[in-house]
C-alpha cells in the first residue's frame, strides 16, 4: 500500500513519522519534576523547595502554542504584547529593507551584468562591502539615524542587497549573445531589449537572489530585535529569555522556523512560475 502513493504523500508521511518519534523522545528524555517534601526553615528562606529550570517538554510547549495563538492580537503594554503582534513588527521591517534593497540591487545588477566597465568600477566596493555583517553595521545606523526601527531596517536593507545584486550581475550577463543579437536585428531599442529578452532570461537566477535574500534577512532581524529592543520577535525571544520561561523561548523559536519556511516557500513558488524555458 505504502508503495502504491506518490512521492509527496510518502514523504509527508515520513515526515509525520520522524516528528512524531522525535516528541516522543523528547518527552521521554525530560525527567519528571520531584515532588517537594517537607522543608527545614534555611532550605525555605534560601529558596531550597523552588524546581529548578529545565527544557520543557514538548506537552508544555503545545499547551504554550495553544495559550499564544488563541489570542495573538492582544496588546498589554509595552512588554506584553501577542506573538501575532510581534511577527508583525518583525515582517514589516524585513520586507521594508529588502524592497528597498530590490530597488537598489535589480537596477545595479542589470548595469552591472551589461557592462564590463561597470562591473570592473564596482566590483572593488562590493567585495569589501559583502562580507561585512550586517549587525556590524547597527552601532554605526543607530548614531546616524538615531531611531531603533529605521536602523533595523537599513540593517535589512545591508543584508539584503548583496545577493539579489550579485544574482541579477550574473543572470544578465549568462544570457545568450544569440538573443540579444537577435533583438538588436529586429532594431529594438536597450530598454525594449532589457525587458522583453533578458528580463525573462535572467529572471530565474534573479528570483533565486530574492530567495536567498529573504532567508538572510529573516535570520537578521531576529539578532537586530535582540539588540535595539522593543518590539518585535527577536525582542520577544530575548525578553522571555530575560523572564527563564524556557517554555515561550522555544515556542518562539518554532515560530520562527514556520515564518521562515513560510517566505521562502512563497519565493519558491515565484522562482516556479518564472522558469524559462527556451
Amino acid at each position: 500500500m505504502f508503495a502504491n502513493l506518490s512521492l509527496n504523500q510518502r514523504a509527508a508521511i515520513l515526515s509525520l513519522v520522524l516528528l512524531a518519534v522525535g516528541l516522543l523522545i523528547w518527552e521521554a528524555a525530560i525527567p519528571a519534576q520531584k515532588a517537594v517534601g517537607e522543608l527545614t526553615e534555611y532550605e525555605r528562606l534560601t529558596g531550597g523547595g523552588a524546581p529548578k529550570a529545565g527544557i520543557p517538554p514538548p506537552s508544555e510547549v503545545l499547551g504554550k502554542a495553544w495559550d499564544e495563538l488563541s489570542n495573538p492580537f492582544y496588546d498589554a503594554g509595552p512588554n506584553d504584547k501577542g506573538i501575532g503582534i510581534q511577527i508583525g513588527y518583525s515582517l514589516y521591517r524585513v520586507l521594508s529593507g529588502y524592497f528597498l534593497a530590490a530597488l537598489v540591487a535589480i537596477p545595479l545588477g542589470f548595469l552591472i551584468g551589461m557592462s564590463p566597465v561597470a562591473y570592473r568600477a564596482l566590483n572593488p566596493f562590493i567585495q569589501v562591502l559583502r562580507p561585512i555583517s550586517p549587525l556590524a553595521w547597527m552601532p554605526l545606523a543607530l548614531f546616524v539615524i538615531q531611531d531603533s526601527q529605521l536602523s533595523a531596517i537599513f540593517v535589512i536593507f545591508i543584508c539584503s542587497i548583496w545577493p539579489m545584486l550579485l544574482n541579477t550581475a550574473f543572470g544578465v550577463a549568462g544570457v545568450r549573445d544569440d538573443w540579444v543579437n537577435v533583438a538588436r536585428t529586429h532594431e529594438l531599442g536597450h530598454l525594449r531589449t532589457a525587458f522583453t529578452v533578458i528580463l525573462p532570461a535572467a529572471a530565474p537566477t534573479i528570483v533565486t537572489g530574492m530567495r536567498i535574500s529573504i532567508g538572510i534577512a529573516w535570520l537578521v532581524i531576529v539578532a537586530a530585535e535582540m539588540l535595539v529592543g522593543g518590539t518585535g520577535i527577536g525582542y520577544y525571544v530575548w525578553n522571555e529569555w530575560n523572564n527563564l520561561d524556557l517554555t515561550s523561548v522555544i515556542f518562539s523559536i518554532l515560530m520562527i522556523g514556520i515564518v521562515g519556511m513560510a517566505l521562502d516557500a512563497a519565493f519558491a513558488a515565484l522562482q516556479r512560475s518564472v522558469a524559462y524555458a527556451e
